[in-house]
């Protein structure tokens, strides 16, 4: 088996072989998508310090209106932050991550328990060693490294968020790390960590059928079974971006035994799903593939899928973006309503918010312009009781921050009907 040469932080942006899908380059338009206005309201633009900047993730919501996230960049001294916002508009850095010894650069989503503390992971850092850390934030702003990665066989570069079972145990997965020697720094892992901070590995991914590089976080059922994608691995003879393997979905019983659900072809099925996934009642799962799907748009990789698969395994393509109207490289996490709407955002140009009705119909809500209204939503929506969504960007909002050579820090935005 060809070795894989796996990037620590494999975000679509900076995908060889992608990159000019997000940025809307090179690619065809085959077909348009009917657009519905939803009007914007930048709730908050970042700074760059001591606010944070680039939120590459979503967002969570308490019962009194309160949102809580985290930024990539900026802070004091600019290695990412937990920030609140609250219902008025008024942000507050709940802590700031300061690097080695500390964690950095958080990327995804919170998890937060009942009495209000906040869980989360850091791709770089944390104590000891430099492969990432699993944290938590107490309502009184006092931050605790749960865990540090080795980059052994506990695992390297958590890109995922965590979830949570009734006994505080928490579970998530490393991009790296692991016992897989298929892989140059470790195939990665799906992990348990219990309430004394002990990690167990529940599986280490091989680069084979099992797949490689769970970049996304879990969703996990009533029985104690997760779910979740490798953005590599699986089928051996897709090969797009010089690595072994399109993806795979997966599923971790309680006591380890991994099985894969589906293995994308790279084909009109999809390839590398970079996203959580969303778990219906039904035990159905919904996410994201950031190519394959319709095969003309940036040939011969696709410009990414919106799926469905059953708990028999069957998968069918709900949406082949095409790079026109509709976008590319759909990279956030899905959210669904009572009526069995998905929503969810895609890149391309500046990137835009889209519906997808249970009937299959695309429809583009929002298209940022990439001023103060902001560009690239990378993490996942969140949606209220009246039909507004909330969301982030990496970049846009205020032109006078710039972080990576991007232009402007983030907002956090609402979208309404």
């Amino acid at each position: 088996m060809t070795k894989l040469h796996l990037a620590s932080t494999p975000k679509i942006t900076f995908r060889a072989g992608s990159i000019a899908l997000a940025l809307g380059l090179g690619v065809v338009a085959t077909q348009s998508a009917q657009a519905q206005t939803y009007k914007e309201t930048v709730l908050y633009a970042f700074t760059g310090s001591p606010d944070g900047a680039s939120p590459w993730a979503g967002l969570i919501r308490d019962k009194a209106g309160n949102f809580y996230g985290t930024t990539h960049d900026g802070g004091n001294p600019g290695q990412g932050t937990v920030f609140e916002l609250n219902a008025n508009g008024k942000e507050t850095v709940l802590y700031s991550f300061s690097g080695y010894p500390d964690a950095a650069h958080p990327e995804a989503v919170l998890l937060r328990d009942t009495v209000g503390d906040l869980f989360g992971t850091t791709t770089y850092y944390g104590g000891a060693f430099l492969w990432g850390a699993v944290f938590k934030v107490t309502r009184t702003r006092k931050e605790t490294v749960l865990h540090s990665f080795t980059g052994g066989m506990d695992g390297a570069y958590p890109t995922g968020g965590v979830v949570r079972d009734a006994a505080g145990n928490l579970y998530g997965t490393t991009v790296d790390g692991g016992a897989g020697s298929e892989c140059y720094y470790g195939c990665g892992t799906v992990f348990e960590l219990d309430a004394t901070g002990k990690e167990t590995v529940l599986h280490s991914f091989d680069g084979g059928t099992d797949g490689a590089s769970p970049a996304a976080g879990l969703v996990r059922n009533s029985l104690g079974n997760v779910y979740g994608t490798t953005y590599y691995g699986g089928n051996p003879t897709c090969n797009k971006s010089g690595n072994s393997g399109c993806g795979t979905v997966f599923k971790v019983t309680k006591s380890g035994k991994a099985t894969a659900m589906y293995t994308f072809s790279g084909r009109t099925d999809g390839a590398y799903p970079y996203a959580d996934l969303l778990r219906d009642a039904k035990g159905n799962l919904y996410g994201t593939t950031s190519e394959g799907g319709d095969l003309r748009c940036a040939p011969p990789y696709g410009c990414g899928t919106v799926f469905r698969l059953t708990k028999a395994g069957k998968l069918t393509v709900l949406h082949s973006f095409t790079g026109g109207a509709d976008g590319a490289v759909p990279n956030g996490s899905l959210i669904r309503d009572t009526a069995g709407n998905l929503y969810g955002a895609s890149g391309g140009g500046n990137g835009r918010v889209f519906k997808l009705t249970k009937a299959g119909k695309l429809i583009v809500l929002y298209t940022f312009a990439g001023g103060t209204d902001g560009a690239g939503p990378n993490g996942g929506l969140i949606q209220d009781k009246a039909g507004n969504l909330y969301g982030t960007t990496m970049g846009g909002g205020d032109l006078n921050c710039n972080v990576n050579g991007i232009s402007g820090c983030g907002v956090v935005f609402k979208l309404a009907p």
